[in-house]
């Protein structure tokens, strides 16, 4: 089987090989109503433990894909199978690079209007047999969802990609989910800023690393807090593994 999935404090998280990306994304697209994959961080783990509609989210997203060290670091120390990392752009990148290659079509939500017209023209370029079926800014107005949510609908993508701007981020579509035909959801924050060149990706660097919190921080610095779930992150880990011992 190309995917696994594990769960990592009752989170489930999926183990799939870059090679296998082709043909799951391909099975994805052959069943029909909404499909969402989830790039999911530490502190999202910790979220997703609740009762909430993040955690209803995750439980069923159709991919979850790990995109912090420390996941990876957990399944080992519960001696699960170890997932792979992917750095959520180029994760990204590589989903529209299948989708380009099979002449398929992309939705773009989010960012301002400036900003999301310049990223479909970098799209455009970059990916030319990928066809924008449609885009519409983030921080819209109550008034216009429908209206975004009937444009999906009819045009039927084979991925939407929900950016900044859009305040349920990944259960966006989750909590729409019987509204649409037949479409693969992916919620990043930057992807329309980095794709308009507004904001630059996380250095390759620093994300194989599992630094990428730093460069957050220090546009942040209230986000050094993020210590303390990580903290208790690790108390977790090592509470479930006695519980297993």
């Amino acid at each position: 089987m190309a995917r696994q999935r594990i769960e990592i404090l009752g989170v489930p998280v999926d183990i799939i090989q870059p090679q296998d990306m082709e043909n799951e994304i391909l099975e994805f697209l052959a069943k029909p109503g909404t499909k969402q994959i989830v790039f999911l961080n530490v502190w999202q783990l910790l979220k997703a433990r609740g009762n909430n509609d993040f955690a209803r989210c995750v439980k069923n997203a159709d991919l979850v894909i790990p995109i912090s060290k420390s996941i990876l670091k957990g399944a080992k120390f519960l001696k699960l199978n170890v997932p792979v990392r992917y750095n959520p752009f180029n994760g990204l990148i590589n989903i529209m690079t299948i989708l380009e290659n099979h002449y398929k079509s992309l939705y773009i939500m989010g960012g301002r209007k400036k900003t999301i017209m310049a990223a479909c023209r970098n799209v455009q370029s970059t990916f030319p047999h990928l066809q924008i079926v449609g885009r519409y800014v983030g921080y819209y107005p109550k008034a216009v969802e429908n209206d975004i949510v009937e444009a999906i609908y009819k045009a039927s993508p084979s991925l939407v990609l929900v950016s900044e701007g859009i305040q349920e981020k990944d259960c966006w579509s989750y909590n729409r989910r019987n509204r649409f035909a037949s479409s693969i959801f992916i919620y990043y924050k930057d992807a329309v800023g980095i794709f308009s060149e507004r904001i630059n990706r996380v250095d390759e660097k620093i994300f194989n690393k599992g630094l990428e919190v730093w460069p957050e921080i220090i546009k942040n610095p209230l986000k050094i807090f993020y210590i303390f779930p990580y903290m208790w992150y690790k108390l977790l880990l090592i509470s479930a593994r006695l519980r297993k011992k």
